[in-house]
Order: C-alpha cells, then structure tokens, then sequence
C-alpha cells in the first residue's frame, strides 16, 4: 500500500525547473547560492544516476526557474526543493546540499521527515561566519539581479536548532582549502548532527567540479550502505 504524506505547504515561490535522470532510490540534490545544478553538479550527476533517481531543481533565478517575485526564506525554499521531487513521483529520497544547499537539505529532512531519508552535505554551514559574511558584498555586485536574491538571504541564515532534529543517516563533507566556506562549517554541522559520518577533501569550493572522483567516493559509499526507499515513483527521464 502506498504511504500516506501529508499535504505540502503552499509556496510563493515559482514551481522549479527540474530535470529527473536514472533509476533507484531518490536523490534530491540542493545547489548553492547563486549557482545551478549544471554548474555544481555536472561532473557527478552520471554517477550519481547509475544508482538512483536524482531530482535536480534549480531556484529562483537559476537556470530555468523563473525569479521569485517576494524575498527568498529558507522554509520556502526547502518545501520548494521538496515539492520539485514529489511532483515528480519520488516521494521519498536522501537530500544532497551542497554550500546553501546544506541549510536547505537539513530544514527539509526537519520540516519533512516522513519523506527525508538521509543527508549529504558538502562545504556547509549552520550560519554564516564573518568570514562569509564578509565576502557577500563583493560577491553580490558581480552577480546578475535574477541571482542576488540567493545572497540576500545568507545573512539571516541560521539553523543551528535544527540540527538536534536531525533523525537521519547523514554524511558531512568538508572542503579544508575553501576560500568561501571555512571547513569550520561543515566541523559544526558534524558535531551537531547526532552520529553523522565526518570525510574531508583537499578541495576548493565546488568539490564536485574539482575532485570529483574524491568527493564520489565517500559519497557514493555512504549512499550505498542506506536501505532501499520504497517510495520512487518511476524511471528518470
């Protein structure tokens, strides 16, 4: 018999764009600010598809998805991210953030847990530092209007409380050259997160695009020791 899920927010928010590629347990990716899921992902999403069906949403104002037209709020954007891969069948999946994307998946596995399965998060945060903070400003001016909103946001960011809400198997992933996200971030939402598995990788920001064979690895071994989901509602396209 199917599960039963309860009814999904209501969202502001435009409906994301979203591809849906492979077959097997779902994988819902999260990207960071101001990027897409082509500019984090590309490297690893084959992989990633050769065991699961991964939904890949972009926000608001990333590749086809339309800009918002209210401010962006991190329980929006979660529910968002969790409806991309409802609407498209998967009603169960483990959650892969990268960067922003970390916030997102971990307000998702809170604020859904009948449907959140597992958490990857690579280069996150629980709040910005002043570090990051720091660098908004700059970061901001070089980025089209559509993506300015993704950095509007960062400063109001904290999820610190949600970690201890946390139920799931989760794997952190740090990146301890980062020149954006100190690796202390990833640090504090391992430390936070009752029994999450801690990996690190000699890497800059975007892991996935510079050493995507060292960041599949620990991944890939994490996905695979997770029981099968029962609630994939198809091939990918």
């Amino acid at each position: 018999m199917r599960d039963s899920f309860p009814a999904l927010p209501s969202s502001a928010l435009p409906s994301l764009a979203t591809t849906v590629t492979g077959t097997g347990p779902g994988l819902l990716l999260a990207h960071g600010a101001t990027g897409s899921i082509e500019g984090n992902f590309a490297p690893v999403l084959p992989a990633l598809a050769a065991a699961h069906t991964v939904v890949a949403p972009d926000y608001p104002g990333s590749g086809e998805t339309p800009v918002a037209d209210v401010p962006l709020d991190l329980d929006a954007l979660a529910d968002s991210v969790v409806d991309a891969a409802v609407r498209h069948g998967v009603e169960r999946f483990a959650v892969l953030g990268f960067s922003l994307g970390t916030l997102v998946a971990v307000r998702a596995a809170v604020r859904h847990p009948e449907r959140v399965t597992a958490l990857v998060l690579t280069a996150g945060f629980a709040r910005p530092d002043d570090h990051l903070l720091g660098l908004i400003p700059g970061w901001r001016a070089e980025e089209p209007p559509a993506l300015q909103p993704h950095l509007d946001m960062v400063h109001s960011l904290d999820i610190t409380a949600d970690l201890a809400g946390v139920t799931v198997p989760t794997l952190v992933v740090a990146t301890t050259a980062d020149s954006l996200v100190l690796p202390e971030g990833s640090r504090a939402l391992a430390a936070g997160i009752r029994g999450a598995r801690y990996a690190e990788i000699d890497s800059d920001h975007v892991v996935m695009v510079e050493r995507p064979k060292e960041w599949l690895k620990p991944v890939l071994d994490f996905l695979g020791t997770l029981p099968s989901s029962d609630g994939k509602g198809g091939e990918g396209e």
